[in-house]
């Protein structure tokens, strides 16, 4: 018979014991809540509104306003009562705005995103505010954090001039502030009034489709890089900035406010060059395409969602909780990815997905997210 003989770890000369893996420490997504103002806008109030305003002073409306029709968008909300717009206004009038129904949707979207972790706002390390609709400062943050119960030393990070990319570029942000300092907890807050730029004092074709698309909105979501599980797990994110490419999208500004910039040639630009820097994005990333099971992606528009499925070859109607999101909510800028993935994630999905959006600059903002069974 054999005798065992029992060794010590500590024994001379043995051989250490395996380790399990130290469970890795990524940034998690905790929750993540959407809101809406109050006021609903119906696409044939905006049609009707349009033809009042712009229909005599725009050559060529009626082909133009086929837009209401194109758009994908059956209703809106407002943060004011649609006919506030139908008069002009001055930018204090829409920067007060701004401020009044800005902090409301602040509070209204932090509260659903604390009850959905179940904390309270003292729990919170960091706020990261992204809005390119409003300036003001102090910001909106700054305004809403001390009623609500923060505590004085929350670093806040306010983000201006990201457009329809802040919801991609802010999760990522949030990410990185999250996994610089682990155990921390971070607060994302997108947050868009894009209807106070609808300018009856203007009359131009940007302006109809602005009309036809645009609505407000806001997002909030919050990270903690942890070894739990959260809803999803934040695994990089990266962009690109394309040269001379300043007049596709943004703002202009007078003395009334800021005026929407968008070319009619965006969904030809995707086509020529989006294919080109996803692929790239994907390498920066380590993803490899074939092991994407969903795109979650800005709802520019219906002509720029058909131009990312054909470069991407994703097929007709790959993008289908997009277009419904774009159907309720219309674009809301940097909050609607956010709406998108909300919507994604009811449905049960779990597997890699990876976030896009556009924006100015012209710019794009890719994340890989992975989210697990349940």
């Amino acid at each position: 018979m054999i005798a065992h003989r029992r060794v010590s770890l500590a024994s001379a000369g043995a051989a250490p014991a395996a380790l399990a893996p130290p469970q890795r420490i990524e940034p998690r997504l905790l929750a993540l809540a959407t809101a809406v103002p109050s006021h609903v806008l119906e696409q044939d109030r905006a049609q009707r509104f349009a033809r009042t305003v712009y229909g005599d002073r725009i050559a060529g409306f009626g082909r133009l306003a086929r837009v209401f029709a194109s758009a994908g968008v059956e209703r809106r909300y407002t943060v004011e009562p649609f006919d506030w717009y139908e008069r002009s206004r001055t930018w204090p009038e829409r920067t007060a705005s701004y401020i009044r129904h800005g902090c409301e949707l602040f509070e209204t979207v932090v509260r659903r995103a604390l009850a959905s972790a179940a904390l309270d706002p003292a729990d919170v390390d960091t706020v990261v505010t992204i809005s390119s609709t409003g300036v003001t400062a102090p910001g909106i943050e700054a305004r809403v954090l001390p009623a609500m119960g923060f505590r004085a030393d929350v670093r806040r990070v306010p983000v201006f001039g990201l457009g329809c990319a802040g919801g991609v570029g802010g999760l990522a942000l949030a990410a990185r502030l999250a996994r610089g300092e682990p155990g921390t907890t971070v607060l994302l807050v997108t947050i868009e009034l894009c209807s106070l730029a609808f300018r009856p004092d203007r009359a131009t074709k940007a302006d109809i489709v602005s009309t036809a698309l645009f609505g407000d909105g806001a997002a909030a979501a919050i990270l903690r890089a942890q070894a739990e599980p959260g809803r999803a797990t934040i695994r990089g994110a990266t962009e690109h900035l394309w040269a001379q490419t300043l007049d596709i999208m943004g703002w202009s500004t007078d003395d009334a406010g800021l005026g929407v910039i968008l070319s009619r040639s965006l969904p030809a630009f995707i086509a020529r060059n989006y294919r080109a820097e996803f692929d790239r994005a994907m390498d920066r990333l380590e993803v490899s395409p074939a092991g994407i099971d969903r795109m979650i992606c800005h709802p520019g528009g219906p002509k720029v969602l058909d131009a990312i499925e054909s470069a991407l070859n994703l097929g007709p109607r790959a993008l289908h909780v997009e277009r419904s999101v774009m159907r309720d909510y219309g674009n809301m800028s940097s909050p609607t990815v956010l709406f998108v993935l909300e919507r994604t994630l009811e449905t049960g999905f779990a597997g890699h997905a990876v976030l896009g959006a556009l924006g100015p600059g012209f710019s794009a903002a890719f994340l890989s997210l992975e989210v697990a069974h349940a």
